[in-house]
């Protein structure tokens, strides 16, 4: 018997490393492989929206930002297992609490996250090219 799922998002910045990496390698995101620097920089992320099932930690998403104007976010990701439920939505309505007011909300979006940010409210920007130097290789 499937348990009622109780989300809820917090800001709090207290999170086990390994509870990250285990969702970073559960959407088999290469970043897990540096964990430090993956803890870390999530930790210094001018906001670090968590999604929670109880004491689990379920959804993650985070904004680089100067806090006037320009807000950039890096990662968005839900574990596999709760996916198409609303989570990531509810991420991102928390970060437009924050920034929907501000000039420019940036990111980059592949596959299927492309259709989940148009929903959101984003579109293609301009002409413009994606350029980046990566060290990753989930592309």
């Amino acid at each position: 018997m499937e348990h009622d799922m109780e989300i809820s998002i917090s800001e709090r910045r207290n999170i086990e490393p390994e509870e990250i990496i285990n969702l970073y390698r559960a959407n088999e995101w290469s970043s897990a492989d540096k964990p430090a620097e993956l803890y870390n920089a999530l930790r210094n992320s001018h906001s670090l929206i968590t999604a929670w099932d109880n004491e689990r930690l379920v959804g993650l998403g985070n904004a680089i930002s100067d806090g006037h104007l320009v807000v950039y976010y890096p990662h968005l990701l839900v574990h596999p297992d709760y996916q198409g439920k609303g989570i990531g939505k509810m991420i991102m309505d928390k970060m437009q609490e924050k920034y929907g007011s501000f000039h420019m909300q940036m990111l980059t979006a592949d596959g299927d996250a492309t259709e989940f940010y148009k929903k959101m409210g984003f579109s293609r920007a301009g002409q413009t090219e994606p350029m980046w130097i990566y060290k990753g290789n989930e592309h």
